[in-house]
């Protein structure tokens, strides 16, 4: 049995869910939403709240198994079959070889420079991600940096176009519509659309999976006994602990492991909910403001630029350049946080599950394999001729779903039953994974049906 280490101070704890929140902000807030939100109103932010309402509740049992364990969550569910490991990775990986995200960005600053080949700036700038991830002596700490200036860039965004762009009338309507509408799903949005947006609503797929492995190099918890990823270039290795620690039951340990725990949730729901909240709020006013009403817009990041002319029209043309430049850097530091997921998860998975005791490939050595390899996939991808970004964004949001469903059944058992009696998932948090459950499925089950219906 070990001890929980004595808890942190709240402001110490703050940088998993900017993390989150800082990959997450991207393609939905951006494109997905906003694009949804002017083809069927904004009744539509119904779903996005009840998204990250739900999501919430499943981020939080993918916390509480870190915290008291030390273990990954994957690792947690690969201790019942090693086959739950290898598919969860494998959707990850097709989940994220579609390099819709660094595809937007690049698009978007064409916009700003005024021309160029958003293929070869891609792969450029995918380059340059494997350079960064390859460089970072812990590779956490260069991810939480680069996540929380992108964060606080988008920020000052959205507060610059609430005072300059969005009307009182705006704010009143989206209100009206997300309470009048709650549960409508306008005829012109497909499931498959539908789908798509709830699975870039925050987060989602194995992104929130990866929340166990950012506690851990924070030390949350248990994760304070794991060493941390680092470089194998530029790091100095970490002693390596234990796979999975047992939490002791006495009442002092119970107590820290209380405060944990609320401090936890209070990190993310502030950093994560609260933040995605705003901002698919914002970006979705901002859309529905400058862009309701027109027949000339098209399913794909070009409305982006229509809606940057309308704001240069409107205010000038250096907040059309501020929104260019915003949108570009979120969704290229998105790209770059989700190659340090797929990362993450693969590598931790495939080491301790298949490769322990190996001096060779350590845990190090295969994040950075993983990374390279789907940055030369997704630059085969783009340079063989699928270059429309949107369509790449749906694919891999759809699939985010899909996983997300699959995983949420396996925290319910994991928790239920792979954990000390006193921290065990029960009541209210029950009864809300079976309502994340419950929600994802009625979604998938949706876009299959009518994709059948279709065929």
């Amino acid at each position: 049995m070990t001890d929980l280490p004595a808890p942190v101070p709240l402001r110490r704890m703050i940088g998993p869910g900017v993390v989150a929140v800082g990959i997450g902000m991207a393609a939905g807030e951006i494109i997905l939403w906003p694009y949804l939100t002017v083809l069927g109103g904004l009744g539509l932010l119904w779903l996005a709240i009840s998204t990250l309402a739900v999501q919430f509740v499943i981020n939080m049992e993918i916390e509480r198994y870190t915290l008291a364990t030390g273990q990954t969550v994957v690792a947690g569910f690969s201790r019942w079959w090693t086959g739950w490991g290898v598919l969860i990775c494998l959707g990850g990986a097709f989940q994220y070889v579609w390099p819709g995200w660094a595809t937007s960005g690049s698009t978007v600053f064409t916009y700003l420079i005024g021309g160029g080949d958003p293929v070869w700036i891609t792969v450029l700038v995918l380059v340059a991600i494997g350079v960064l991830l390859s460089v970072s002596r812990v590779v956490y700490t260069t991810v939480e940096r680069v996540e929380t200036v992108k964060v606080l860039l988008t920020l000052f965004f959205l507060l610059v176009v609430v005072v300059f762009v969005i009307s009182l009338s705006t704010w009143g309507s989206g209100a009206r519509a997300a309470v009048v509408e709650f549960g409508r799903i306008p005829p012109e949005i497909t499931f498959v659309m539908l789908l798509s947006a709830i699975g870039a609503a925050g987060a989602g797929g194995v992104h929130n999976l990866v929340l166990s492995n950012w506690i851990r190099d924070k030390g949350y918890g248990m994760g304070a006994h794991v060493p941390r990823l680092i470089s194998p270039i530029t790091g100095r290795p970490e002693p390596a602990g234990a796979d999975r620690f047992d939490l002791s039951e006495s009442s002092a340990n119970l107590e820290r492991w209380r405060v944990w725990w609320r401090r936890a949730n209070v990190e993310h729901l502030v950093t994560f909910v609260v933040v995605c909240l705003i901002t698919i709020t914002i970006m979705s006013l901002l859309a529905y403001e400058t862009l309701a009403g027109r027949d000339d817009l098209k399913s794909d990041p070009s409305f982006l630029r229509i809606e940057g002319d309308v704001l240069a029209d409107r205010v000038g043309v250096w907040l059309k350049l501020l929104f260019f430049a915003i949108a570009a850097v979120s969704l290229w530091a998105a790209a770059m946080g989700l190659l340090d997921v797929i990362g993450r998860l693969t590598a931790d998975f495939v080491h301790r599950a298949f490769l322990p005791a190996s001096t060779r490939w350590t845990e190090p050595r295969l994040y950075l394999l993983v990374v390279w390899t789907e940055i030369v996939l997704g630059s085969i991808i783009l340079l063989a001729g699928f270059t429309q970004p949107l369509a790449l964004l749906i694919v891999s949001t759809c699939a985010a779903s899909v996983v997300t469903l699959l995983y949420s059944i396996l925290l319910v058992r994991l928790n239920s039953t792979g954990l000390p009696a006193p921290v065990r998932l029960r009541g209210w948090r029950l009864g809300g994974m079976l309502v994340a459950i419950a929600f994802y499925g009625f979604f998938a089950i949706a876009m299959v049906v009518t994709q059948l219906q279709r065929l």
